[in-house]
């Protein structure tokens, strides 16, 4: 049974419905399962949880869902580059369950390797903490965070092969690998598919065992804060 698919729409087919949860990869505009969200968006698919490190920009990646009124909460630990997202937030409109961002990716990471809980001291003493369970070891306090598992992943690749081995590049691995981890269900949009036996082993991110679908094809890849050097 192939794991691959036509377009971004056929890969999410059968996979959306109102209310569920998705982790999705990506780190900024880096790695961004781009395709997957615009298919999200065509689908109309509402009252979204989703997880993921920031939630796009204005207008791109997952802000077109917010602009859109598709999410219902973020989970995420990065408000900046997208007004709406902080429009939202403040006025009530969307529900915001903020993470550090080590502790998102752990805790996607808990998610995927079946660990329900795991303590850390990040957040301790802060709002992060309030309502969590505390636990002293050696003398210092640590709180406990809920691993994750999301409905659905949908992650970024650089390359994958048939049987849906992932190879990601340089920032894009920050959140496309726990991310993929975490979902019952996960799809992958890459920019190239290459035969099975074809990736060195050593250079495989993700093991295809994580992987259910996969589609190809052309992406933006947009840059979120464009600096150069004057002339």
């Amino acid at each position: 049974m192939t794991k691959r698919y036509d377009t971004a729409d056929a890969a999410l087919d059968g996979l959306l419905s109102d209310g569920m949860s998705i982790a999705a990869g990506g780190f900024g505009l880096c790695g961004i399962p781009e395709l997957l969200i615009a298919a999200i968006h065509k689908a109309g698919t509402r009252e979204l949880t989703i997880a993921s490190n920031n939630c796009g920009v204005d207008g791109f990646g997952l802000g077109i869902l917010l602009d859109a009124r598709q999410i219902r909460k973020m989970i995420s630990s990065y408000v900046g580059e997208n007004a709406e997202f902080m429009r939202q937030y403040l006025s009530g409109e969307l529900e915001l369950e903020f993470n550090p961002q080590g502790t998102l990716a752990e805790r996607m990471r808990a998610g995927g390797a079946g660990i329900p809980g795991f303590y850390t001291r990040t957040g301790v003493g802060t709002v992060i903490a309030e309502g969590k369970e505390l636990k002293e070891f050696d003398g210092e306090t640590y709180l406990l965070e809920r691993g994750l598992v999301m409905d659905l992943a949908i992650v970024k690749a650089w390359k994958a092969d048939e049987s849906g081995n992932l190879v990601f590049r340089k920032t894009a691995r920050n959140f496309n690998v726990p991310a993929a981890t975490c979902g019952r269900v996960c799809v992958a949009e890459v920019e190239e598919i290459v035969p099975a036996g074809s990736l060195d082993p050593d250079c495989i991110h993700l093991p295809g065992i994580y992987v259910h679908r996969i589609v190809q094809g052309p992406h933006e890849k947009r840059i979120e804060q464009r600096t150069v050097s004057k002339g």
